[in-house]
């Protein structure tokens, strides 16, 4: 029963329709009777001031112009033929009386698709060539059908461009919400690379570990299992942060704020360096220079690049140990991580989207960065993040 009338049309939708349509052909109508005005002075009143009148009264096709532009076109054309044979003596003056229908004709030409717009061209010169042919006597025929097309061309040119300005500015706006939507979308893929490849990799690990030791040293087993979960549980809070976020334009239907908890930055750095040490690899965090806040978008991006170099430590390196080096300096953030691995990475991380996603991270900020081999052993990552003025990073 609710339904039903929540879904009812109004009964006054029609009606609501009807009155544009019905002022449209109103402003027509009056368009005709100021022609019909014009006539009667036509004897008395100079036709420049009369093809002004009729220029001015195609004002009243406005809404006619925006529903029924062709309709429009042939009451222009019929009002300015009328007034121009409206008296017996004809001459090339009588011509201005058509420029209302040459102003219609660019409003269809840039409101209308080209086939409709060559269509009206095609009307109104069948009308006006042969109206120029009786109104113009002797010689002076030819320049004024010459004029006549010109002025004609001239307004469907003109309506045409605008139309071609107005789709190239739309195009150009689905373009860029193309590209944004492309950039969203490697953004949340970097993101849920750099977070879940860290975190699986680590469970693999621990899994293996603990699987190889259970019945034999069933306390490292233990260990094993206690460091899955909580990678686990922090792999778990970080994809609710990200979902969080994604869903952050829609509204709350229950009006609350879902608390997102911070995103990770350096001050993490120290945790991070934990979680290789349960499979093995020992990792050692410095920090050169002054430590101060950086805008959370340099700190985010710091911290995954060190939390994907890290994984591909411990997934690929088959290293014992490795050393993560942040450096604070005046204009920029070095991040560099080194170990004492193969010096390759596998297969794995060549198919990987690990290194490709780090070197967007530090492109999309307008960094540098370079990942391989070192020449006395091991591999190594390096990034550097240029930081904004001293003022707007206090800010």
């Amino acid at each position: 029963m609710d339904r039903t009338t929540r879904t009812a049309s109004p009964p006054a939708a029609p009606d609501a329709g009807a009155g544009p349509a019905v002022r449209a052909w109103a402003g027509a109508a009056a368009h005709l009777l100021v022609a019909g005005l014009v006539i009667g002075l036509a004897s008395s009143t100079p036709w420049p001031v009369l093809a002004c009148t009729l220029l001015l009264a195609a004002g009243l096709l406005a809404g006619l112009v925006r529903r029924r532009p062709l309709a429009a076109l042939a009451v222009t054309l019929l009002s300015g033929t009328l007034v121009a044979f409206s008296v017996p003596h004809h001459g090339p003056e009588h011509l201005p009386v058509y420029l209302p229908a040459e102003l219609v004709l660019g409003v269809v030409a840039a409101t209308r698709s080209r086939r409709t717009a060559l269509v009206a061209g095609a009307v109104c010169g069948a009308v006006v060539l042969p109206a120029v042919a009786l109104l113009v006597p002797g010689p002076a025929v030819g320049g004024a059908a010459l004029v006549a097309v010109l002025s004609g061309c001239l307004a469907w040119l003109a309506g045409l461009s605008l139309r071609q300005r107005r789709e190239h500015a739309v195009e150009l706006r689905g373009r860029e919400v193309s590209e944004a939507v492309t950039a969203e979308r490697l953004r949340i893929a970097r993101e849920l690379h750099d977070m879940v490849a860290h975190s699986i990799g680590v469970i693999a690990i621990q899994a293996g570990a603990g699987s190889r030791v259970i019945t034999t040293r069933p306390d490292e087993a233990r260990d094993a299992l206690t460091a899955i979960e909580t990678t686990s549980r922090e792999t778990l809070a970080g994809l609710r942060r990200t979902l969080v976020a994604l869903r952050r334009a829609e509204p709350d239907p229950d009006g609350g704020d879902t608390a997102t908890g911070p995103a990770p930055g350096l001050a993490d750095l120290d945790a991070l360096a934990a979680s290789p040490a349960a499979a093995g690899v020992r990792v050692d965090v410095r920090r050169t220079g002054e430590p101060r806040r950086l805008p959370p978008e340099i700190e985010l991006s710091a911290y995954r690049i060190v939390q994907e170099a890290l994984t591909n430590v411990v997934r690929h390196a088959g290293a014992a140990q490795a050393r993560v080096t942040v450096g604070f300096r005046d204009e920029e953030l070095t991040v560099e991580v080194v170990d004492d691995g193969r010096g390759a990475p596998g297969r794995a991380a060549e198919t990987g989207f690990g290194i490709t996603g780090m070197y967007e991270r530090v492109s999309l900020l307008g960094g540098r960065f370079s990942a391989g081999p070192r020449p006395e052993g091991g591999f190594r990552v390096a990034a550097e993040l240029p930081l904004p003025a001293v003022a707007e990073a206090a800010r």
